[in-house]
This record gives C-alpha cells, structure tokens and sequence, in this order.
C-alpha cells in the first residue's frame, strides 16, 4: 500500500499535535477521502480545506501515489 506524507497548517496542526507524519492510503484513495479518515469530527462538522498535492493546490477528488505529500490548508481568519 502507499506510503503518503501528511502536512498539517494552522488550526489542523494543534489538533493533530504534529507538523506532519506518514500515511498509508490504500490504491485510489483520495485528498478527501483522507481528510475524512484522519479529522472526523472537522470533516463531519463541515469545515472546509484546501488541499495541496506537492505544493499545487488540487480538487478534493484529487488521487494519491506513493510519496506524494498532502497538505490540509484550513480557512485563514484574519482582517
């Protein structure tokens, strides 16, 4: 199964408690499909992130190969 790199920014981060860790994906799994597996209760609670495939942002149906890294982009505040 492939081995992908997770990223994680802002509000993502503190919650995960890591800047980043390995993942296995089974074959044909998805950006989303991932975010959903790893934040559960953000994904069911509706929050919405961007997401990066080796720094280009990518659709959520966006399917991953070994050694891709994924970055979750949640929404900036700010003013």
């Amino acid at each position: 199964m492939p081995v992908v790199t997770l990223r994680y920014f802002a509000t993502l981060r503190e919650s995960r408690g890591v800047e980043s860790e390995p993942f296995t994906v089974a074959e044909g799994e998805t950006a989303a499909s991932v975010y959903a597996k790893v934040f559960p209760r953000e994904h069911a609670g509706g929050l919405r992130v961007a997401f990066a495939v080796n720094r280009s942002y990518v659709p959520p149906g966006e399917v991953l190969v070994e050694g891709d890294e994924l970055c979750f982009l949640p929404p900036l505040g700010g003013g």
